[in-house]
C-alpha cells in the first residue's frame, strides 16, 4: 500500500496531533526518515510505521519506554486529537470570534498569539466555542429512547459548581493577558440541564434517612485505648438478633481483619459472596465475613421477620475511617541510584552518556542498521575524534547517565585507547577505601544492641488505611525499610529525607 508522507503529516497536524522528536505519550507523532512514530488517541500502545520509498513495508507496535518494536499489526485507526481543528481557517475564526466576544487588545494574550501560531496552549479547552459557530451538550446526542440515571443530588451539586464557577470567574475576567469567556457560554445552567433532562426516561439514585428497610448502625468502633479494643462490637454481636457479615475492602484486608478477630477470640467464617452467606453453607452462621467493596455500612431489614435482618458491618464502622484504596502497578519503577538509563525516553540528542565499556561519548540518536540478520535499532555515540560506536537497543543496560558538574564541556574518550580503562582503575581504588572505611564503621555499630519494637500487622493496616493518598513506589520502599529496621534488634541508621511538592 502507498502512503504520501507529506499528506499524512498534514492530516496528522490537521487531527490535532503534535509533531515531535521521540513519541511517548498519545496525541503524537514522529518522522524519522522512513519511519514514522504515532500515538493515536485511545490506543493503549503506539505505531511505527517502516516505509520503503512511498510503499508502507511494516506496521508494528513499540514500547515508548525502550522504544524498541514489538509485534507486526496489519492497519491503524487514528482518532482526532484534539475537540477542535488548528488549520488556517479554523485559526482565522477563532481570532474573529476572540476580537468579537473578548474586550481588549488581543495581542496582548498569550492563548490568542498561541492559537494564531498554531498551538494549543494549555487551558485552549476553555476558549472551545471560540472555533465553532454552536456547540452542543451531551443531550443532542441521545435518541428519544436514551435513559438518563441521576446520582445523588444533582441540583445541589450543580448549584454548588455554578457558585464557585461564578466566584472564580469574578476573581479572573479582569486579566488583560488571559480574558475569559462568561462561564453560561461553557458550561450548561442548571434550570437548562433540567429541561433537557424532563422530557426523558429518569431514574433518580438518592441518599436519604432511615427507611424501612435500611437504617444506621449502633456503634461498634475498635477502641485502641482500652484493654478490649474490640468490646463494642463483642458486646453487639452478642446482642443484635439479625445475621451480621463483616465487609473488608480486599481480600488481604480481609485476612488482617481476620488475624484483629483471632487474636482477640472471635472466629468466622469467610464467604465468597452474598448470597453464599444467605443460602450457601454459610446460611446457619450467625457471623461471617467477606471482602467487597462497600464505603459503609447498614442494617438491612429484609422483610417483617425480626430474624431476616442482615447488618453489614465494614472498616468505616470498625476504624472509624474509609479504607483508601490501594491500586498497585503491574512493574513499578523504583530509582536506580547509579543513575542507569532504563529508556530512551530520558535521552536527548547531544547528552553525554558513559558507556560501561568505551566510557563518555554523546548520544547522536536512534538508527536502524541491517546487520545481515534483519533490521535492529541502534543508538548512535559520538566520542572523541568524531568516532562512532553503533549500541543496540537490548544493551542499553550499558549505559548510564553522565553526572559531571557540566553537560556541556563532558570529556569524551578516544575509542580503543586505555584512558577509560585507567580511569575505571582509580575510581575502584577509591570505592575500595572508601568500602574498607564503611566496613570498619558498621562492623563497630553491629556490634551494639538496640530496641526491637513489636510489629502488629493488623493495627498498622487500620493505621495505614487512615492515610488518604496513593503512595508512590519510593515511599513504599521507604516505609518498609523503616519498618523493617524498628523491628530489627540492631540500632537504627537511616535518614528519611522528604521533598515538598507544589500543589
Amino acid at each position: 500500500q502507498k502512503l504520501d508522507e507529506a499528506a499524512l503529516r498534514a492530516q496528522l497536524t490537521l487531527a490535532g496531533y503534535q509533531h515531535v522528536s521521540q513519541v511517548v505519550g498519545p496525541g503524537e507523532y514522529a518522522v524519522r526518515g522512513g519511519l514514522i512514530d504515532l500515538f493515536p488517541m485511545g490506543s493503549p500502545v503506539p505505531y511505527r510505521v517502516d516505509l520503503f520509498d512511498d510503499e508502507v513495508d511494516s506496521i508494528r507496535t513499540f514500547d515508548p519506554d525502550t522504544q524498541r518494536s514489538l509485534y507486526p499489526v496489519p492497519e491503524v485507526r487514528l482518532l482526532p486529537g484534539r475537540e477542535f481543528p488548528l488549520d488556517e481557517a479554523a485559526r482565522s475564526a477563532f481570532r474573529a470570534r476572540w476580537r468579537e466576544r473578548l474586550e481588549g487588545d488581543p495581542t496582548r494574550s498569550r492563548i490568542y498569539k498561541d492559537v494564531g501560531a498554531g498551538l494549543a496552549p494549555a487551558g485552549i479547552e476553555y476558549y472551545l466555542p471560540l472555533f465553532f459557530d454552536a456547540t452542543a451538550t451531551v443531550f443532542e446526542y441521545f435518541d428519544d429512547r436514551t435513559a438518563l440515571a441521576l446520582h445523588g443530588e444533582v441540583a445541589e451539586a450543580l448549584e454548588r459548581f455554578w457558585a464557585e464557577t461564578r466566584e472564580r470567574h469574578r476573581l479572573l475576567q479582569h486579566d488583560p493577558e488571559r480574558p475569559i469567556l462568561p462561564p453560561q457560554s461553557l458550561y450548561l445552567p442548571t434550570d437548562e440541564f433540567f429541561g433537557l433532562a424532563q422530557p426523558r426516561p429518569t431514574l433518580a439514585l438518592r441518599g436519604g434517612g432511615e427507611t424501612p428497610w435500611a437504617r444506621p448502625l449502633p456503634d461498634v468502633a475498635v477502641d485502641r485505648s482500652a484493654t478490649e479494643p474490640l468490646a463494642r462490637l463483642e458486646r453487639h454481636l452478642d446482642a443484635t438478633p439479625s445475621r451480621v457479615l463483616l465487609v473488608a475492602e480486599s481480600e488481604g484486608r480481609r485476612e488482617s481483619l481476620l488475624d484483629l478477630l483471632r487474636d482477640h477470640r472471635i472466629a468466622v467464617p469467610s464467604v465468597a459472596t452474598l448470597h453464599e452467606f444467605l443460602h450457601g453453607e454459610a446460611a446457619a452462621e450467625k457471623v461471617a465475613i467477606a471482602a467487597a467493596p462497600l464505603a459503609q455500612g447498614f442494617h438491612w431489614q429484609r422483610d417483617t421477620a425480626a430474624d431476616s435482618a442482615v447488618q453489614f458491618i465494614t472498616e468505616t464502622e470498625l476504624f472509624a475511617t474509609a479504607p483508601a484504596a490501594r491500586r498497585r502497578r503491574n512493574q513499578e519503577r523504583t530509582s536506580d541510584v547509579d543513575a542507569l538509563i532504563k529508556d530512551l525516553a530520558e535521552l536527548q540528542l547531544g547528552d553525554p552518556v558513559v558507556h560501561l565499556q568505551h566510557g563518555i561519548g554523546r548520544y547522536r540518536g536512534l538508527v536502524e542498521i541491517d546487520t545481515g540478520e534483519g533490521p535492529g535499532e541502534f543508538l548512535h555515540l559520538e566520542y572523541a575524534d568524531r568516532a562512532t560506536l553503533y549500541v543496540p537497543v537490548s544493551a542499553l543496560h550499558l549505559i548510564a547517565r553522565y553526572t559531571g558538574v557540566s553537560a556541556e564541556e563532558a570529556p569524551l574518550h578516544r575509542l580503543g585507547s586505555s584512558q577509560w580503562d585507567k580511569a575505571r582503575r582509580k575510581a575502584a581504588e577509591q570505592v575500595r577505601d572508601a568500602a574498607a572505611e564503611l566496613l570498619a564503621l558498621y562492623a563497630r555499630r553491629a556490634a551494639r544492641e538496640g530496641h526491637a519494637h513489636r510489629f502488629l500487622p493488623h493495627e498498622y493496616e487500620a493505621f495505614a488505611a487512615s492515610f488518604g493518598f496513593e503512595e508512590t513506589p519510593d515511599q513504599r520502599a521507604a516505609i518498609h525499610a523503616v519498618i523493617q529496621d524498628l523491628v530489627s534488634p540492631r540500632p537504627m541508621d537511616r535518614l528519611v529525607c522528604g521533598d515538598v511538592g507544589f500543589g
